[in-house]
């Protein structure tokens, strides 16, 4: 199997991920003002993608462990690209919550089978560099996305860019089923070892880390565009560049974080190199949050909100490489249940920042919140071991 090339199909697909997840926050202004969705039901239609994706993101990511990851992320991805075109049909607020929480259903399982891929294919000394390319790639779809769905709502609607998403989707299904090939079913079948997985506390440990991390991640997925817009009072198109910084310094974070997390734990071992870059990066994030919070000025905010994000993704690379440090043949299982802890913390956040700005008006009152479960997320990241994994059986 040739890394490059497997490396670029999951860079790929991890872009049209953020794409089309990205696309319903970037045009959430017009859609809730067409639609007449106010902050605190927009909030549930962000919150019902993000609560169906962590309810099927474990048997979803163990499926792939299990059956292989060729049919299985190519089911993933048929699923939610129907589900993103169908988002452009909806017509009001109950059809567009059913859609986005079937649309979460369809894409959960998406990055725990990507890192499964990653497990059976790169060895440990190079696997935080290939989540760092991964997730990368997430960032630079999420940088992409304001720059496409602006200029396309504006000629042709709100609803076309959905349609757009959708089909690239598909492109990628076609090239993916084409091309790889899982290992060899002796190397690939595992079931789950749920009771060890549940009783181990590293990865009791790592589930609500990440569950608090999520708190800083989905206001930038989900909010981010609403609060320039309406927090700060940017125009749609000062949006379209302002929202996409951030995820243009994530891009380039999560690439430099994976040599980072590899360079560290190499140089100082896995039990504090992996763990020195997250809680360190995490800390400074959740200052810069806070600095967002309480700078009148708004230019200061997109400053702040940019190095905010990049920081926090300089993490991500050595919090996916723990799974998969820890969980060796079972890292699908194990960052199912990291990711899906992420999702609930997503989840909560996602509903809890509508519900504030709704009862106070104040769209900087929840970044002090979101502030505080990042410093909680930095004090976990530092219990967590990674220098002996949890099962004998994990070479790829």
């Amino acid at each position: 199997m040739n890394r490059g090339v497997l490396l670029g199909f999951l860079a790929a697909l991890s872009v049209i991920t953020f794409l089309d997840r990205l696309c319903i926050a970037v045009a959430g202004p017009r859609i809730q003002d067409e639609l007449g969705i106010g902050p605190e039901r927009w909030g549930w239609v962000l919150g019902a993608f993000v609560l169906a994706y962590g309810l099927f993101e474990i048997p979803t990511g163990a499926m792939g462990d299990r059956s292989g990851h060729r049919r299985i992320l190519t089911r993933i991805v048929l699923w939610w690209s129907a589900f993103t075109v169908l988002t452009g049909f909806a017509t009001g607020f109950a059809p567009l919550l059913i859609t986005r929480f079937l649309f979460g259903a369809g894409e959960a399982g998406a990055y725990p089978n990507m890192a499964g891929v990653v497990s059976r294919w790169f060895p440990s000394e190079g696997r935080a560099a290939a989540q760092g390319y991964i997730w990368g790639a997430s960032r630079a779809g999420g940088a992409l996305a304001p720059l496409i769905v602006a200029p396309i709502q504006a000629s042709y609607g709100w609803r076309t860019s959905f349609f757009v998403f959708g089909f690239l989707g598909v492109l990628w299904c076609a090239a993916w089923w084409l091309w790889y090939r899982d290992p060899a079913p002796s190397a690939s079948v595992h079931a789950a070892p749920w009771k060890e997985l549940a009783a181990s506390p590293r990865v009791r440990t790592i589930v609500v880390m990440y569950g608090c991390y999520a708190w800083g991640s989905w206001f930038y997925f989900s909010w981010l565009h609403t609060y320039l817009v309406k927090g700060r009072g940017f125009s749609e198109a000062q949006m379209a560049v302002f929202s996409s910084l951030p995820f243009a310094l994530g891009a380039l974070a999560n690439v430099a974080g994976g040599y980072l997390s590899d360079f560290a734990c190499r140089r100082l071992g896995p039990r504090r190199g992996r763990t020195i870059v997250g809680s360190v990066c995490l800390t400074i994030s959740a200052c810069l949050l806070v600095a967002t919070a309480t700078t009148p000025s708004s230019n200061a905010a997109v400053v702040f909100l940019t190095a905010g994000f990049g920081v926090m993704d300089l993490m991500l690379p050595s919090a996916w490489a723990l799974c998969l440090d820890i969980g060796g043949r079972h890292a699908g299982a194990v960052s199912g249940a990291m990711n899906t802890a992420g999702q609930f913390g997503g989840f909560l956040c996602t509903i809890i920042f509508g519900y504030v700005v709704g009862q106070w008006g104040d769209y900087n009152l929840p970044l002090f919140v979101i502030a505080a479960m990042l410093c909680i997320a930095a004090a976990l990241f530092q219990r967590i071991d990674a220098s002996q994994p949890l099962f004998h059986e994990t070479s790829p």
